[in-house]
């Protein structure tokens, strides 16, 4: 069996057992104290209540339960409470992943910077087609013009940055190295 983590995590993939365990001295759960999670963002909120292991505090979240949680990220604070004491012991973010195995259909993975990076490719690509004819587009119901071919290529400059940190960060979280060099000169 797996070592049970002992903090919160960074992501959590919806339909996945969720489990950890806090250690908090300064409230034993063997003296009544009760460790409470809210997750919140603009979509809605979960509550998680950690059961008393010892003197330790155990979260476990079935995958049952956590295959009903939206997408998206979430705030989170931890609370302890002990009749009408009540302690924030933290707070932080956590993302909650998809479950692509309760997925009927396909879905958009890219994200909102990928989307319109591919969009604007599409553009410069029409742009090209037509020697510079084409200067405005219609792609879902977004409307785009642009004055000169340096319009379109700045905006593709901009958002494949963008799309590269954001590889980079979901690289970094997955444990790998970000793909980038580091060039040092002594």
């Amino acid at each position: 069996m797996a070592t049970i983590p002992t903090s919160e995590p960074a992501y959590l993939q919806a339909g996945d057992t969720l489990s950890w365990q806090r250690s908090l001295p300064d409230y034993p759960a063997s003296a009544g104290w009760e460790l409470s999670y809210r997750l919140i963002n603009s979509s809605g909120k979960i509550d998680i209540t950690a059961a008393a292991s010892g003197d330790d505090h155990l979260v476990s979240v079935s995958a049952a339960t956590t295959a009903a949680y939206a997408p998206g990220t979430y705030t989170w604070q931890a609370f302890v409470t002990n009749g009408s004491e009540r302690y924030t012991v933290g707070s932080g973010s956590i993302v909650v992943k998809r479950n692509l195995a309760a997925e009927a259909g396909g879905f958009e993975a890219r994200s909102t910077a990928q989307k319109a990076l591919d969009d604007l490719r599409a553009a410069l690509a029409t742009w090209i087609a037509t020697s510079g004819q084409v200067q405005e587009y219609e792609i879902a119901g977004r409307r785009m013009k642009y004055r000169t071919v340096a319009d379109i290529r700045s905006a593709i400059s901009l958002l494949e940055r963008e799309v590269a940190r954001e590889r980079a960060a979901e690289r970094i979280a997955a444990g790998l190295d970000t793909g980038r060099r580091v060039s040092v000169r002594f």
